[in-house]
């Protein structure tokens, strides 16, 4: 049900926002890596959570730069 409103919420951006999400999914991904390993992550689902997002993301650009959706 979290995936749905997150696909809703991002299907009403346009692509420079969707770009500047990605952005910054990317970089909490970094950052979650980084404390993954040093020890300091509580939360390691996190880090699959933020890679699927970010494939989201990434799917809805294609769609829109192809004219698809």
């Amino acid at each position: 049900m979290k995936s749905t409103k997150f696909l809703e919420s991002l299907k009403d951006k346009s692509v420079e926002e969707l770009q500047s999400d990605l952005v910054s999914s990317k970089r909490e991904l970094f950052n979650l890596r980084f404390q993954n390993a040093t020890n300091q992550l509580d939360n390691t689902a996190r880090i699959r959570e933020v890679r699927k997002n970010i494939a989201r993301i990434q799917t809805i650009v294609t769609q829109r730069v192809k004219g698809l959706a």
